[in-house]
């Protein structure tokens, strides 16, 4: 396997098992210590320590939805949003590496890619847990590569070496992240306001927002301060195809059931003006108390 794009990061990648550096030859990564990890032919490295209970993560099937949807355009203006957060991180490559952005269980590459479209010196790491996303972050983009991880484990990365990391609607293992950033480095996440998708969470039986959100996030991230937020919110005209498939993409897959769904689907008009609102907020870490 000739310059897979796994090499655009592996300098940064560590063994899940010792944490120490790997190397690649063909399609393994190995560590000093000889533990050995496979590069799947569709081009992700899986780095899940032996004996994981992980998981697979997202399905085939919510992997696709949520490709589909994402590939009609709904969500371009988070997308752009993100990227010009991530566009004021600081420079962190003075001595001459692409400064690396890593997406937290970032699915099918979609925001990490509008990311990098915006900054042509970085490279990107997407890990993600689900086999059906990391093929298709894999090949998302010419500057990013896919490794299968459980981001609520210690992070295959080594210490400092992310100028920004992105949490976008995922999970947010705050002691790894604050490990991960460079000294300068930035965490940008984006979180669904209250009013997110309103006009079809009751209908369709999706999840809707815990009231408690917002606290709940400045709790789990104490140890960052604010940079910077940006209310993104606007009306998003959706086909009964599309909020299918918004339904279908993420948790709300697992609570809903399909005929169910299709008949409430059914009930909406043939076209939705749907509210589309998310906060885009950029943290840096706190000093550490001595």
């Amino acid at each position: 396997m000739e310059n897979p794009r796994i090499d655009l990061v592996l300098p940064h990648l560590r063994c899940p098992v010792c944490a120490g550096p790997l190397t690649r030859t063909d399609r393994s990564a190995r560590c000093a210590e000889g533990h050995g990890f496979d590069l799947a032919r569709q081009g992700y490295l899986t780095l899940l320590a032996g004996g994981s209970r992980a998981g697979q993560g997202d399905t085939a099937d919510m992997v696709a939805a949520r490709e589909a949807f994402l590939g009609r355009g709904h969500y371009a203006p988070i997308a752009g949003s993100l990227a010009r957060a991530v566009g004021t991180v600081p420079a962190v490559d003075d001595d001459g590496v692409p400064p690396l952005v890593v997406d937290l269980a970032g699915g099918t590459g979609y925001y990490l890619a509008a990311v990098l479209d915006a900054l042509p010196r970085a490279v990107g790491l997407d890990v993600e847990l689900s086999p059906y996303a990391a093929r298709r972050a894999a090949r998302a983009h010419p500057r990013l590569a896919a490794v299968r991880a459980d981001v609520w484990q210690r992070l295959p990365l080594a210490t400092g070496s992310a100028a920004a990391v992105l949490s976008v609607f995922g999970p947010r293992n705050a002691p790894e992240i604050a490990r991960v950033l460079a000294p300068e480095g930035r965490l940008v996440v984006v979180a669904p306001a209250q009013d997110h998708l309103t006009e079809i969470i009751g209908p369709l039986g999706m999840i809707g927002v815990a009231p408690d959100k917002a606290d709940r996030l400045a709790r789990q991230l104490a140890d960052f301060a604010v940079v910077e937020e940006r209310a993104v919110r606007y009306r998003a005209a959706m086909t009964r195809e599309d909020v299918t498939l918004e339904a279908l993409m993420g948790p709300s897959a697992h609570h809903v059931d399909r005929d169910t769904l299709a008949a409430a689907v059914a009930a909406l008009p043939d076209a939705v003006d749907v509210t589309v609102s998310v906060t885009v907020t950029t943290y840096r870490p706190l000093p550490a108390e001595s």
